[in-house]
């Protein structure tokens, strides 16, 4: 099972288009969708198509190895799953089915705060290795309870998420009605019956659900009402302040996912987290920033051997990997590729995609002569 590839889908856009056929429209478009006119997404691929590598054609040929070392811990390649939202509105159970492919082939996974899997459940099915993504509650007592959760479930990695002062507008969604937590047309059913292999799976399944947070979710409010307790309560913004006051409760390893700016890597260095994302969250929050991949020259340059450094945002090949960690990246991220992997082939879409990447990445250092991801450093071209 940890070596399955199905040659029918070798490319991540295989994989998109096999999900799309079988994903109730609504749903396909909150994976896919970005923010105001989708820019940002273009942009975002267009940055990573423009880096290019160097090769050296006669130095001895060697077979690369993609171990690398994150956070102290050995892992058996440099890219990861980020965290997604609701997920399970894809497929049903997309966390558990992660999260355990990336156990058994030693990737990092993230599970979202708004994920459809409890985190119990997630560290459950990962051997305690999962991280886990947080939005900063604004209600302490809601905080220190996650922070319990979290320890009693013996996760070691917290990614908290900064770059959400407010909900993205997103008009795919809009047109949809979709909202945190999402509410069902009668246009959004009649998709889900045009989708028989994903509605009786969902069916089975049961209605996917925001499961870390129902503990906190007043069992009482309307939609709309639910809707602005989340904005208000569970998903408050995060401030230098605010950071340091989560580097003091929190004892494990912290992550601070969504910086662009240098003054912001400086920032979380002097606070103490032990790495950052360079990301602009998939360009689902703003539509008019730079793509990661710019700043992250700048930023793994600045902090070097102070902190790690990941990036995701746009990433959707081995290549792409490739370019991420040329260009001062330790660990790259992927969401929508991993649940375009399970919306297509679902079970066994984790270890297809992981699987693919890594061969995608395997050709790409063989190519260029690098031993190893960290070699990828001295192949940026000038």
């Amino acid at each position: 099972m940890n070596t399955y590839f199905d040659r029918r889908y070798p490319d991540i856009s295989d994989l998109k288009k096999k999900a799309k056929k079988r994903i109730p429209r609504f749903a396909f478009d909150y994976l896919e969708g970005g923010c105001n006119q989708e820019h940002g997404i273009v942009r975002n691929r267009q940055a990573l198509a423009a880096v290019r590598l160097k090769q050296r054609q006669l130095q001895p040929r060697i077979i690369p190895s993609l171990s690398c070392e994150i956070l102290g811990r050995p892992y058996s390649a440099p890219f990861g799953v980020a965290p997604v939202g609701l997920q399970g509105l894809m497929w049903p159970r997309t966390p558990e089915i992660l999260a355990r492919a990336a156990t058994d082939l030693n990737i990092p996974f993230v599970l979202s705060t708004v994920s459809s899997s409890s985190l119990e459940r997630v560290a459950e099915v990962s051997d305690g290795h999962a991280w886990f993504q947080l939005y900063n509650p604004t209600d302490d007592k809601i905080r220190d309870d996650l922070f319990r959760r979290l320890e009693a479930a013996r996760y070691e990695v917290l990614v908290v998420t900064v770059d959400v002062p407010t909900f993205g507008f997103r008009p795919r969604d809009i047109r949809n009605g979709l909202s945190i937590p999402p509410r069902m047309t009668i246009k959004n059913l009649l998709q889900m019956l045009s989708k028989p292999q994903w509605f009786i799976s969902t069916v089975l399944a049961g209605k996917p659900q925001l499961q870390t947070l129902l503990p906190y979710m007043p069992g009482n409010k309307s939609g709309a009402g639910l809707a602005a307790f989340m904005d208000k309560t569970l998903m408050g913004p995060v401030d230098a302040e605010g950071l340091k006051e989560i580097r003091d409760r929190w004892q494990g390893k912290l992550v601070v996912k969504g910086l662009l700016s240098t003054q912001d890597a400086e920032e979380a260095v002097a606070i103490g987290a032990d790495a950052i994302v360079v990301s602009n969250h998939g360009a689902r929050q703003i539509d008019v920033g730079e793509a990661p991949i710019q700043p992250l020259l700048r930023i793994a340059d600045l902090v070097a051997g102070r902190i790690e450094v990941y990036m995701d945002s746009g990433v959707r090949t081995g290549p792409d990997i490739a370019c991420a960690i040329a260009c001062g990246a330790d660990c790259v991220f992927l969401g929508r590729a991993f649940v375009y992997g399970v919306g297509a082939l679902g079970e066994r879409g984790g270890i297809h995609t992981i699987n693919s990447l890594k061969m995608q990445l395997e050709q790409v250092m063989a190519q260029l002569r690098c031993a190893t991801p960290s070699d990828l450093a001295n192949c940026l071209a000038d």
